[in-house]
């Protein structure tokens, strides 16, 4: 069973590839406050159907080049349009 995770397209400048932005909420060890962190990934597009801003569901897949490792399955949310 593949990882997937749930995040939003930042970039899709590159020909077939999207740079994707997932945050997660930690806790502080210490002064146990709750904090985000982001993560991005790269992840194949082929048919480039996502925009800036759309939300999306990767999942992980073989290596596809030397940082891309994930692809996207599905577009949960379309980005509004300014």
């Amino acid at each position: 069973m593949a990882r997937t995770m749930t995040g939003t397209v930042v970039s899709n400048s590159m020909d077939k590839t999207v740079t994707v932005a997932v945050d997660r909420v930690k806790m502080h060890r210490i002064y146990q406050k709750r904090y985000t962190a982001t993560s991005t990934f790269l992840a194949h597009d082929g048919d480039e159907a996502c925009n800036k801003g759309d939300r999306v569901v990767i999942e992980e897949t073989r290596p596809l080049s030397k940082r891309k490792r994930w692809q996207v399955k599905s577009i949960v949310e379309k980005a509004q349009l300014a």
